[in-house]
């Protein structure tokens, strides 16, 4: 005799531990990887960081690219234009605040008694405090002096370019740059092709334009963001420069790139510019009132930059969770150190705008309701509803 068949309720039931089961493995394996991936992407950084940056820059220039394969030039050529002018940009910026800041902090042994003498005043009034405040301070400065001044009897001559500093200092970073170009220009040379191939392979239409939509929306989130980013970091970075030249400070230009490349990390960029110009006015002018007006003016430049200019030019579109941005700026720059922090509003955007136009997990859900899969199937057995 069979055994009478299984009812409807008893196969839905069957069905949601099955869902249930398998949403909670996809969880553990989602939970592992998110713990895991951290320390994978912080132990092989000599891989992870260049190919990272190299991706993000990319990313960033395909709108240049689309612009040159539209005046018919052919991609080959087109990616090597995008990466030549880049790499010519950057070395071109980057020497010339390498170099007049190698030349200038080489002066800090012979500067560090006029620092004291400014800051003898904030000096003695810390003595009358605690005494052994200012023995402390003196000791800290004067082993600094030593290590500073051993550092530039070893450095006989300053470099003259960007290339000549890293193949001196850190043979392996030309190496990664080098690494990086390639991936950039590989990447840009086979864009077109490798896009069309991504849209073409989903099994339907709304796949595809669901895929081409979320592709359009990183490219363009993210060369927009570092686009008008750039273009208000250069903004801010030349009227420093100007302030700093007219107060007759020695590299304004330089001090000007300092605060331009700074102010891409949010929030902690802004501030280690002003320390570095409180530095620097320190070891240039005797009065130690005028020796704060560059700090000054860099923080009054930047509370009118990210207050007001920053959010009329860049808009709500690309408007970020400052909560996130520390965030990512923490995770990367624990990661990576420096150069993650430079990534982590970049990373943050794509990575928002993936989970934008996919749909964020319902990890709340599948915790104190059914789990997402559960309504997921509710919904579609209930189907349409009819308007009331």
């Amino acid at each position: 005799m069979d055994a009478p068949a299984p009812s409807l309720a008893e196969t839905e039931e069957v069905t949601n531990r099955r869902d249930r089961l398998l949403a909670s493995l996809t969880l553990i394996a989602g939970v592992g990887l998110v713990i895991a991936l951290p320390f994978a992407l912080k132990a092989g950084a000599e891989f992870f960081l260049p190919v990272t940056a190299a991706l993000v820059i990319a990313v960033a220039l395909v709108p240049i690219l689309e612009w040159l394969e539209r005046r018919r030039i052919p991609a080959p050529i087109a990616s090597l234009i995008c990466v030549v002018g880049f790499l010519g940009v950057a070395n071109i910026v980057l020497a010339a605040i390498i170099v007049p800041a190698v030349q200038f902090f080489r002066l800090l042994p012979e500067r560090i008694g006029r620092i004291q003498m400014n800051l003898k005043p904030l000096l003695e009034f810390y003595t009358s405090i605690e005494k052994y405040v200012d023995k402390t301070a003196m000791r800290l400065a004067a082993g600094s002096a030593k290590n500073v001044a051993d550092a530039a009897q070893a450095t006989a001559v300053p470099p003259r370019s960007l290339v000549e500093l890293v193949a001196m200092s850190a043979p392996s970073v030309f190496i990664h740059i080098f690494f990086g170009t390639l991936i950039v220009y590989f990447f840009l040379s086979g864009w077109t092709r490798l896009r069309r191939q991504t849209i073409t392979s989903r099994a339907s239409f709304d796949g595809a334009l669901a895929t081409a939509r979320v592709i359009q929306d990183v490219v363009d989130d993210t060369s927009s963001y570092l686009g008008t980013i750039t273009v208000i970091n250069l903004a801010l970075g030349l009227v420093i420069a100007v302030a700093l030249w007219i107060m007759g400070m020695p590299y304004p230009l330089m001090w000007g790139g300092i605060v331009a490349l700074l102010n891409y990390v949010p929030y902690f960029g802004p501030i280690v510019a002003a320390m570095l110009l409180g530095l620097g006015g320190l070891m240039v002018f005797a009065d130690p009132g005028v020796a704060l007006v560059p700090a000054l003016i860099m923080i009054g430049a930047h509370l009118l930059e990210a207050n007001v200019i920053t959010p009329l030019v860049v808009g709500h579109r690309l408007t970020i969770n400052p909560i996130m941005i520390l965030i990512s700026i923490s995770f990367w720059g624990w990661v990576w150190g420096t150069p993650g922090a430079l990534l982590a509003v970049p990373l943050l955007i794509i990575l928002q705008t993936v989970l934008g136009a996919a749909g964020k997990p319902d990890i709340a859900g599948f915790l104190f309701e059914h789990g997402t899969l559960d309504q997921r199937r509710q919904r579609s057995a209930a189907g349409p509803q009819a308007p009331r």
